[in-house]
Formats: structure tokens, sequence, C-alpha cells
């Protein structure tokens, strides 16, 4: 497999002998010299381009079976201008070589490492520090915390990260391991429930175990108890012992973008870690992430019903309150199905841009894709930017706060949200919309007269005379090409009827009204 170097020169310094093949087919265009002047009227010299001294500023070098650095002063004489490397899909593995890469490039910037096998730790001793490095791309490399720990100490300028596709299923930094581990050890009504009925269980069979060896029956009882207590241990050792995996790191600053898509985390305290982790983020995608509900700690809000109210202690310790600066945020795909996260992402405090696109909540919404883009917005006050859409303007979030108000004014009153209250202080109680229906009609009711009799009959205005004729062929019971049609206004008596003598034109262009007169007479 090459060196970085070697694909390096394969792609930038081509071989020498293409001036030999200019000598050679110089000569040949000598010896028809005589002939081809006749002929050749313009001759242009082009001078051969000399080989570049040094690479661009991009270098791309994905795919290419890369697995070590090569000769680090090389790659210094001729990637001095470098300031973004992509060394996506190649074969690195070794930490050591990719720093070898970093150090000998003193102006990079971006780094992409995506789908390389980069799984080896990461010494904390021999990681140098990478000054000027902005953004790094590490999607689908399956790199443990530590490793993402380490190059976020040694990256003080980082401002993008992405750790995509890496198959996260929680987050193992955080600047505060005490905090998260109460998170993780503090039990739900449901995990309560459950001890007090496994205790209860054990008495009992405490009880029995004693009974049987005091009349010499068995002792297996006993033993069972003793396994149930046995396991009641593991169950608290693995606990303590996820809780010791918690790396504890200090809070990165400069980080202002993270992309972390197609991670299959469920829990929202997870997201907060990394909102700990990264307390300036501005920008956060968390697409393909199957989040079921924004709570602040687990155990929270893990029935799925809406609860509108907040303790003071849930207050203080709220979903949005690790993400002050949160400019964008990702949501779509994931699998939220309460209204009640809606409003809780109405209180980020700066929030402008959100995409919540695919959610199960929206597939069981009785309700167009504009009515809910409407219900929406109305929710979200601070949101200028969503799914992707224009800016909201003032005028489409005014209608779009009225239509909240019409919609849930039939509503019970344990179904309307908070909004729907602050909505009708704003604008007050509003009367239903009258639904007019401006579509033309597509039937009219016209009286058919022939000799002396007059039906009442519905016709179809798209269709043309000659349907007509053919329509009405049993009602008066003459054949249609023995038929002649009258058109009467009814409004326009005075006038007299209008011969209809176009077959093919359409009914509707005579302006036909409900109450107006075909008149039939029979061809002689």
């Amino acid at each position: 497999m090459p060196s970085l170097l070697e694909a390096l020169e394969k792609k930038y310094w081509a071989p020498d002998n293409d001036f030999n093949e200019k000598a050679i087919s110089s000569s040949n265009a000598d010896a028809q010299g005589a002939a081809a002047a006749e002929e050749r009227l313009i001759s242009i010299f082009i001078p051969r381009q000399s080989p570049l001294m040094c690479v661009p500023e991009l270098l791309v070098l994905n795919d290419c079976d890369i697995d070590c650095a090569g000769d680090f002063e090389s790659i210094k004489e001729k990637c001095q201008r470098v300031r973004e490397l992509d060394l996506a899909q190649n074969k690195l593995q070794d930490w050591q070589e990719v720093f070898h890469i970093v150090k000998h490039m003193p102006r990079i910037e971006f780094l992409n490492l995506s789908k390389n096998h980069l799984v080896g730790p990461i010494s904390e001793l021999h990681a140098p520090t990478i000054s000027n490095l902005r953004s790094i791309v590490l999607n689908c490399t399956y790199l443990d915390w530590n490793c993402v720990d380490v190059l976020l100490e040694n990256s003080p300028k980082l401002e993008e990260l992405h750790l995509s596709l890496n198959n996260y299923k929680e987050v193992l930094i955080d600047t505060n391991t005490n905090e998260a581990a109460t998170a993780t050890a503090t039990p739900t009504a449901h995990d309560r429930e459950h001890n007090i009925t496994e205790n209860n269980d054990n008495d009992n069979i405490n009880d029995i175990s004693q009974q049987a060896c005091n009349a010499n029956e068995c002792c297996c009882c006993c033993c069972l108890a003793d396994t149930t207590n046995t396991q009641q241990q593991t169950e608290a050792s693995k606990a303590s012992e996820d809780c010791k995996y918690l790396r504890k790191t200090s809070a990165h600053k400069a980080l202002k973008t993270l992309h972390f898509t197609g991670n299959p985390i469920e829990c929202w305290h997870e997201i907060c870690r990394l909102g700990r982790v990264f307390p300036y983020l501005e920008n956060l995608v968390l697409a393909d992430c199957p989040i079921k509900a924004i709570y602040a700690h687990e155990g929270d809000n893990q029935t799925g019903a809406e609860d509108t109210t907040q303790t003071d202690e849930q207050e203080n310790d709220c979903p949005y309150k690790y993400f002050p600066n949160l400019v964008l945020l990702n949501l779509s795909s994931a699998n939220i199905n309460t209204w009640d996260d809606i409003d809780k992402l109405a209180k980020f405090p700066k929030l402008e841009n959100l995409r919540v696109k695919n959610w199960p909540l929206w597939e069981r919404l009785e309700c167009t894709e504009h009515e809910r883009r409407q219900l929406l917005i109305a929710r979200l006050p601070n949101v200028s930017l969503l799914n992707g859409g224009g800016v909201i303007t003032a005028d489409e979030r005014e209608d779009a706060e009225r239509a909240f108000i019409r919609h849930y004014t039939d509503k019970p009153v344990s179904e309307r949200p908070k909004r729907y209250e602050e909505l009708l202080t704003k604008h007050g109680k509003l009367d239903p919309l009258v639904n007019i229906n401006l579509k033309p009609d597509k039937h009219v009711k016209v009286l058919i007269i022939y000799n002396d009799t007059t039906q009442p009959r519905l016709v179809d205005i798209n269709r043309t005379v000659a349907d007509l004729k053919v329509s009405l062929e049993k009602v008066v019971g003459l054949p249609a090409n023995k038929m002649r049609l009258y058109y009467q206004d009814q409004d326009y008596k005075e006038f007299g009827p209008e011969l209809m003598k176009y077959p093919n034109k359409l009914l509707y262009s005579y302006n036909l009204q409900a109450g107006d007169e075909i008149i039939v007479d029979e061809k002689k």
C-alpha cells in the first residue's frame, strides 16, 4: 500500500518521458515539411509546463489505500501550502502516522479522516497540539470517547467536529461526572415499584426457606435467596462500573458546530452531556438519531404523555439549560411522538433554525402539510427557519397564530396547550372562518323543452353540444342527428334563443346557469 507521499507524487508529478515523445513527433513533422507547410497557415508554440513545486491548498487523496505518511521532510517541503486535507477511505490505522502528517503541514485547518480504521488508543503523552486545526471529520471511524477527548484537548481552535455514523449509543465524556452518575443512578417510579416488589418476593422466599430448613426438608430455597441477592449485587456493581467508564473532561469553548448524524442514541440526557462539554455550541445536527423525547434526566417523560406542569427543580435543570447559544438544531427522523417536545424546543433561548422532518407525530396528525407548518410556527415563536424553508415572515406568523387559535377553539380545555392562552391574549378570541367554495359548478340544472313538454335535467357543463344531444335521445325520443338545439338565457329572453350549431363547443362556454332553457327542435 502506498504512503501519502507516494500517492501525492503519483497524482501531481508525472514522469519525464513526455519530452521524448514530443521530440519524436517533431522529427516526423519535419520529414513531411514541404507538403504540410502549404496547408498549415498558423503555428502555435505552447511551452512545456514546469512541474509543481508544491501542491495546492486543497489536497484530496481519498480512496488511495494510504496507510502511512512517508518521508516527513518531503511532505513538509511539498505540502507547506496545504490548508485542507481529505484522506477519507484510506487504510490509516496508527494515530502516530496521522499526527506526523499533520505536524508537517503547519497551515492545515481542515482534516477529513472518514472511513479510516483508526481504532487504536491515542497516547496523551505523544499527541501533539494541532494549533491551526478548525474542522475535523471523523465519520465512520468508530472512535472511542477517550480518543475523541484527547483530540479535543489537543485542538484548542477546533470549531467544527463531525462524529456521524460512529454507532454511539451513549456519550462517555462529561464535565460533571457526579451529576451524570446521579442521573444514571436515580431510580424512576417504575424502578422503585419494581424494587419494592422484588424485596417483598425476597422476604417471602427467605420465610419459606427458613421454614423448610427448620423442617429439615430442603435447602434449595435458601440457595435461591442467596442467588437473588447475588444478582442484585451484580446489577449494582454493573451500574457503578458504567459510571466509571464516564471520562471527566474540561469544557471545549471553541467548538461551534457538531454533526452527530446517524448514531443510535435514544436519550436526551446523553445529548445534554454534549451541551456541557461544548457550552458555546451553535449548530447541532442530530438527524437520523432515534431520540424518543426531550428531557433532562433519564426517567423523565418516559410515558410519552404531555405534562405541562413543571416544578422549580425541573425548571432549574431543564433540557435546554446546557444549550444557551444553540442557533441551529436538526432533529429529523427522530422517534418523538408528542407536542410537548415541540413546546420544550420553543424554550431554547437562541434557537432560530429548526428541522423536525419525518417524526412519528406527523404521521398520526389528520391535517395537511400546510396546516402542520402553521401549528409548528405558532408553537415556536423564536424560530425563523423551519425545515429548510424560507424565512418566516411576520404575515405568515400572524396567519399561523390565528389558525392555531381557531384549531384549538373547539378542542376540550384539557387538550389546549399553554401557547393557546398566550396567543389568545395577543390576538383575542377569533370567530371561525366561513367556508367559501369558489370552484365553478360542474353540473347545472336546466329546463329541456320539446314540443309542449318541459323537463328539468342536470347537465354536465364540461361536455360538448354533441354529447348533450346523445344524452337527450331517450328523453325526447329523437336520434342525435335529427336534433337542433337552442339555448335560451333566462335573463335575456327578449333577444330570443341562440342556435347551438357547433357540435364540439363545450357547454360551459354558453355560461349556462340554473333555470336556463334548452329548446329541442326536430330537423325536417
